[in-house]
């Protein structure tokens, strides 16, 4: 097979759809997860299983990171330690404070940083459909070239290692905004006695429109949220948005709110990490009096 070999490390919702994407397109793979079963369960795609964070990244030519947080990124991959010199392409969000100890840790395990969060949900990612915010040195690009090629339709070049991590936190804001208004304009609609489909009908192929506000409105309709990006998930990064706002100065009254309706949906929705986060209607629509 051409082109380099990609350690996978985190193989949940979009490492999985990006092990898919990367075999896809030929690329030799070798996958780690904590639970092992998910690592294994891509086998069928001819990717290779591991044990260990080091059995994987052993012999990579790119070490791809996509994990809950800047904790387990640094852990995982100070595990991994692998050879000097290898690219590693940090793909989980882990805003800002988070992006600057991965660059210290790339500088610690003589490592070549690319910081490169992704926009695009678990579909995008098994068709190789992402959109890549990628910052880091200029060496690394030609290498990661195929790897790109794989993973997305969309690369942008931002600067030095970290600007990608920023500008994820910016993207996620106006989604974050963006799905909290559409769930209030349900639940709205829905309390006033309307049919909420006609608030949908009312901005279809208007200035206003968005193929996404209908595609999470109809998951709020339905009231059934089948995990693409989880609630937990976006809770996580809305805290890391607050954080990056408030060290920015900039008001963080909005994105407390969309944050205060997150964990209250987190409370009526059992486990936040098995729904989706159009479930953050559930933090805003009254809910029926308890049984005596």
């Amino acid at each position: 097979m051409a082109g380099p070999t990609v350690a996978v490390l985190g193989t949940g919702t979009m490492g999985a759809g990006m092990v898919t994407s990367l075999r896809r397109a030929g690329l030799p793979v070798r996958a780690w997860n904590r639970d092992p079963a998910k690592a294994q369960a891509l086998t069928d795609t001819g990717a290779g299983a591991f044990a260990s964070p080091a059995e994987a990244a052993d012999g990579a030519d790119v070490v791809l990171s996509m994990l809950l947080d800047a904790d387990a990124v640094v852990d995982v991959v100070r595990q991994a330690a692998p050879a000097a010199g290898t690219t590693w392409l940090q793909c989980s969000t882990v805003g800002v404070e988070g992006a600057d100890r991965t660059v210290a840790t790339a500088r610690e395990l003589d490592l070549v940083l690319v910081d490169c969060p992704v926009l695009g949900t678990r579909e995008p990612a098994a068709e190789g459909a992402l959109t890549l915010l990628a910052s880091g040195p200029d060496e690394a690009r030609e290498r990661l070239a195929p790897v790109f090629d794989a993973l997305g339709s969309t690369t942008l070049w931002l600067g030095a290692a970290g600007a990608g991590s920023r500008l994820k936190l910016a993207c996620n804001s106006w989604l974050f905004m963006l799905t909290a208004g559409t769930a209030q304009a349900i639940a709205l609609a829905r309390a006033l006695g309307l049919d909420p489909q006609s608030f949908l009908d009312a901005i279809e192929g208007g200035p206003v429109d968005s193929a996404y506000a209908h595609l999470k409105a109809g998951l709020m309709m339905a009231g059934d949220y089948p995990p693409s990006f989880g609630l937990a998930g976006a809770a996580k990064d809305a805290r890391l948005i607050r954080a990056a706002l408030q060290a920015g100065g900039v008001s963080d009254r909005l994105t407390a709110a969309v944050l205060e309706t997150m964990d209250a949906a987190a409370d009526r929705v059992g486990d936040p990490a098995a729904v989706d986060m159009a479930a953050v209607i559930q933090g805003l629509e009254v809910q029926g009096p308890e049984p005596d």
